[in-house]
């Protein structure tokens, strides 16, 4: 048992209390959304702090208004047409873009295989008209795939997919693969750091 007149252990277990209050304040706070990712927890395992993240984090997700991405942005994000730019001005407007992005923790993947104006024009018609939870937590980043914006998973296999990931996709669907090439387009785009 702790002896209660060292002061280490009295802060050791006034910590311990707050930690256990949160949990339970976060855990109510839960209730309505509950389902069986809450059992994803083990109890035994993992210190209460590190519950209590992931439990905040659970209830930033559940709290998280959907809006379209553009309305991220105050004022809202509108670009021009792409059909209004010419190359130069498209260039300098879209990486104006990616930046204005990522401060709003939005990270685009997988982007080199796409010349700018088709980037560009994904960013417009398909990213910032997109409902998405808007989350205001710090180490949270919404990835979009940008590979995927075709039917296929061809563009994935052919410039982004390693040799371990080709084969498996033989393995799992029998698919012929494409031929793996370089992205023609490389680009350096903001990624978040690792922590």
């Amino acid at each position: 048992m702790a002896d209660t007149r060292d002061p280490l252990s009295r802060e050791t277990m006034s910590k311990d209390l707050e930690h256990l209050l949160r949990n339970a304040e976060l855990r109510n706070q839960l209730e309505p959304y509950l389902d069986e990712s809450i059992n994803w927890i083990d109890r035994d395992r993992v210190p209460t702090p590190v519950e209590n993240e992931f439990l905040a984090s659970m209830l930033a997700w559940e709290r998280a208004p959907i809006v379209p991405i553009a309305e991220w942005f105050d004022p809202k994000l509108d670009l021009h047409a792409p059909e209004l730019l010419d190359d130069d001005a498209l260039h300098e407007e879209l990486w104006k873009t990616v930046r204005l992005l990522f401060q709003k923790r939005i990270v685009l993947d997988f982007t080199d295989h796409m010349p700018d104006r088709e980037l560009y024009c994904v960013i417009y018609r398909d990213i910032l008209p997109a409902y998405e939870k808007k989350l205001d937590t710090t180490g949270h980043y919404l990835h979009w795939d940008c590979s995927e914006m075709g039917e296929s998973a061809e563009v994935w296999l052919r410039y982004y997919a390693s040799e371990e990931e080709r084969d498996n996709w033989v393995v799992e669907f029998g698919d012929e693969l494409p031929p793996r090439e370089p992205p023609p387009y490389p680009r350096d785009l903001p990624q978040p750091q690792e922590e």
